[in-house]
């Protein structure tokens, strides 16, 4: 499974704007700037995270990007889907029926192994994601971070943030 470009940017943007003072937002081009990424790119990925409910946007001289929801109800699977759709990442073909030694149809009524243990796998993956929220990304961020560097972000914040009306 090969997750795009797009995802990460888009799990960024939003964690920065959990930072972000109510009634305040930011621009895609300020995102695609802070990343140091296409601003074209970074508002694609805006329009699809506003979109799936996950960011509100507003229009004009005044406009910009907050986050829809508290930051505790967003999660990674959230900003996933939005940016990649909800299909599968395996689907199963049913080869075990082609071929010479193909089976019958009624042989296979159930999933086959391989099945079974992508399907497990994608679920697994897809659990995990759900139970991890911008907030807890948000604090991993805050506690990686050096003080020197979260004043920066901090004082990046003041000076590009809009409010939004």
């Amino acid at each position: 499974m090969q997750i795009s470009k797009g995802v990460e940017w888009a799990a960024h943007a939003a964690a920065l704007m959990s930072a972000l003072p109510p009634g305040r937002g930011l621009r895609a081009e300020a995102l695609a700037r802070y990343h140091g990424v296409p601003g074209p790119y970074m508002a694609k990925q805006m329009q699809a995270l506003s979109k799936a409910g996950i960011v509100h946007a507003a229009r004009g001289k005044h406009g910009g990007y907050r986050l829809a929801r508290p930051a505790g109800e967003i999660t990674l699977w959230d900003v996933m889907t939005a940016i990649e759709g909800r299909k599968p990442a395996f689907t199963c073909t049913e080869i075990r029926q082609n071929g010479p030694c193909g089976a019958e149809p009624e042989q296979c009524r159930q999933k086959c192994a391989i099945a079974a243990a992508f399907h497990a796998a994608e679920a697994a993956f897809r659990d995990h994601l759900q139970a991890v929220s911008l907030v807890e990304i948000a604090a991993g961020v805050v506690a990686d971070s050096s003080p020197d560097h979260l004043r920066d972000v901090g004082r990046w914040l003041e000076k590009e943030a809009v409010a939004l009306g």
